[in-house]
């Protein structure tokens, strides 16, 4: 016995877990909602936007909340296509029908009952009306001779006053099942103690302890236990609202049927008085509620009137939950999402999966990732732009890789000179540890943690950071974009962006000894950090500046004169306008020989400059494609033809070869066209 106790005790230690975030719950990962956020920035729409898609669509692991809206729908549609509202009737019907059958059985075999008067009785059940109210109404004064028949009748004015006292008060009716004179009196007591709480408040003139000692002695009817008469009255109206809304529902004959039938409640006209003094109170002090909403239940399965009023109010639930789940309305977040709710008409595992994602739009606002600008608007943070341009450049180092077994970039440049500068140790790294940096970094943390170092340090690895090493000049590296109407219209707008980010973060991560600048090329040219043009709306505008881009390349250039020269060019289509001595801009379609003129002029510039020249020709345009050949063989130029998803990894290449060709500054082995085996370009001349 006292093992099984023992047993017992240990059994009774487990139950629901209530305590914060679900344990079991998937961890948050921000990085794929960054990668997602990004791209779809990358493609014009702006970061709030972004964040509001992702969350519908949900990631590889995590329902969104287009999938929790389809379902809450689904179960919708599952309400009102399953039931009717002709349960209570139905019911009164089949009491009826029960008591009449019974009374003729005891007509037909009482022996000692005079002829005449059963014949006047058969003949009164043989002429019952077909409305079941009808029919109660005329047979409320009947003498029955049954004593079953007497108790199935006396049943039916039972069920109708439990279910209107349920449409009111959830779980009445079967509270109230076999209830005695004391019960129907204490409920009739409750209700006019109630109306007289309400008139109160309605006056202004209630006060709390009013309904304390209301609460005390009526609290049993109220489970939800409300602490004022105003959480009272929420409770009530929205119960009361969704009765309504069910009642408009139904046919006028339905309604005429119960409105008669209400009557005979109890026996007793008092409850429906008092319940329409109830209703009065709740519609004025809570106008707000859905007093005017309907709905077709068209289905096979009857509800009775309390059923159905949780039904109606299920069916509100789930139409807040839609609303809820859409987040479109102004200042919407998911905090919004009522989880007590989605847990009920869902089930927990709902609750855990927008739980998730309450988490994860918490994670990626309060992680630094995403900022409100002056003008309040949601933007993506540096520290977002990195952790973007990390996982591009990640993809990017993966397709190098794929072509003949490539290392990756990260190793470029593992040996050779000191650069002087540090950065925080990755996984493959080589290079030596900085000590110095890497043990005040754990020193720091130490003191942060509130931890001692008397006796010693503890060093983990985010403590290391290792020695960067440098064995060549600096690069000077111009990236031009072509921004052009065509560039958005062939969808290359969303590739080109990713191709800057991750040539940006490979320079300011890997070789921040060089100096990038990217330069984007539409009508005009103008030089663009790099968040402005990851954010950068597609230009509509005709015109091919590269004239002008070829100038501000140029000016990078001649900065850095010490430099050696990189000119990474991406285009998908001839020059078309070009920068006037007034500073206008000329445009002509097709391109003028003059516009064709001064590019070429300013492309010597570069060459004169020392430049390395590398075109990334996008399309398949013949005209294009000779010009670019002409252009590239004029300065022993490179020229690139990739595909759309290989733009990034071939700048990249083309980056790094340039490095490489300069002076040693890369992998060790033959060069980067050796690496990446069948390449992506050829070169000029």
């Amino acid at each position: 016995m006292a093992r099984a106790n023992r047993r017992l005790s240990r059994a009774s230690r487990y139950g629901r877990y209530d305590g914060g975030p679900d344990p079991l719950a998937s961890p948050i990962d921000i990085s794929e909602a960054l990668d997602a956020i990004g791209e779809d920035v990358m493609g014009g729409d702006s970061p709030e936007s972004a964040l509001r898609e992702f969350l519908r669509r949900g990631g590889k692991s995590q329902t969104g909340l287009d999938d929790l809206a389809r379902r809450v729908a689904e179960r919708r549609r599952e309400l009102t296509r399953k039931h009717n509202l002709d349960g209570t009737l139905q019911e009164v019907r089949e009491l009826l029908e029960k008591a009449v059958l019974a009374e003729r059985k005891q007509l037909a075999r009482d022996a000692e009952m005079d002829d005449s008067d059963r014949m006047l009785a058969q003949m009164q059940l043989d002429n019952l009306p077909a409305s079941p109210a009808a029919a109660v109404s005329e047979l409320n004064g009947y003498d029955w001779k049954s004593p079953e028949a007497r108790a199935d009748f006396e049943k039916i004015k039972d069920l109708l006053g439990r279910e209107m006292l349920d449409q009111r008060f959830a779980g009445m009716k079967n509270a109230l099942e076999n209830a005695t004179d004391d019960d129907r009196a204490a409920i009739n007591e409750m209700l006019g103690d109630l109306n007289e709480l309400l008139d109160a408040h309605k006056r202004g003139e209630d006060t709390q302890e009013q309904f304390d000692e209301f609460m005390e002695k009526h609290g049993d009817y109220f489970p939800d236990k409300p602490s004022n008469v105003d959480e009272l009255l929420d409770s009530l109206a929205e119960r009361a609202a969704a009765a309504q809304r069910m009642r408009n529902s139904m046919t006028q004959k339905q309604r005429d049927e119960l409105d008669a039938l209400a009557q005979q409640a109890f026996g007793s006209p008092e409850l429906m008085e008092s319940l329409g003094q109830l209703d009065g109170n709740l519609r004025a002090l809570r106008p707000g509620e859905n007093w005017g909403g309907s709905e077709s239940m068209e289905g096979e399965e009857g509800m009775g009137l309390g059923d159905g009023t949780g039904v109606f109010q299920d069916i509100a639930d789930l139409d807040e939950l839609s609303e809820q789940l859409a987040q479109s309305y102004n200042g919407s977040r998911m905090d919004d999402v009522d989880l007590d709710k989605l847990a009920s008409q869902l089930g927990d595992e709902a609750a855990v999966d927008a739980r998730t994602l309450m988490e994860l739009e918490k994670a990626l606002r309060d992680s630094g990732a995403m900022k409100r600008g002056s003008d309040g608007r949601l933007k993506l943070t540096p520290k977002a732009m990195r952790q973007l341009g990390k996982a591009l450049l990640k993809d990017v180092a993966n397709r190098m890789s794929g072509r003949q077994g490539n290392r990756d970039i990260r190793q470029s440049g593992a040996a050779g000179e000191r650069s002087g500068a540090t950065r925080e140790w990755a996984f493959g790294d080589t290079e030596a540890w900085d000590v110095t940096r890497t043990i005040t970094n754990a020193l720091t943390r130490t003191a942060g943690e509130g931890g001692s170092t008397a006796g010693g340090v503890r060093i983990e690895i985010g403590d290391v950071e290792v020695q960067e090493t440098e064995a060549r000049t600096q690069a000077c590296v111009a990236l031009l974009v072509d921004t052009s109407f065509s560039m958005a219209m062939d969808g290359r707008w969303v590739p080109m962006k990713r191709t800057a980010l991750a040539l940006h973060t490979l320079i300011t991560s890997r070789f921040r000894g060089d100096d990038l600048q990217l330069i984007a090329f539409g009508r005009h040219a103008e030089v663009m950090d790099v968040e402005r043009l990851t954010g950068l709306d597609a230009q509509y505008d005709k015109g091919t500046n590269l004239h002008h881009a070829l100038l501000l390349a140029n000016r990078h250039f001649r900065k850095h004169p010490n430099a050696q020269p990189v000119l990474l060019i991406v285009t998908d289509g001839e020059p078309t306008s070009h920068l006037e001595a007034s500073g206008d801009v000329f445009f002509s379609y097709p391109p003028h020989p003059v516009t064709v003129a001064i590019a070429v002029r300013e492309l010597d510039n570069s060459m004169r400059l020392g430049a390395q020249t590398t075109f990334f020709r996008l399309g398949d345009d013949p005209g294009l494609a000779r010009f670019i050949d002409s252009m590239a063989r004029r300065v022993g130029g490179t020229v690139v033809a990739p595909e759309l998803d290989d733009l990034g990894a071939a700048v990249v290449s083309s980056y790094l070869g340039s490095r490489q060709g300069s002076g040693g500054f890369g992998a060790s082995g033959g060069g980067f066209d050796d690496m990446f085996g069948r390449g992506w370009g050829y070169r000029a001349g």
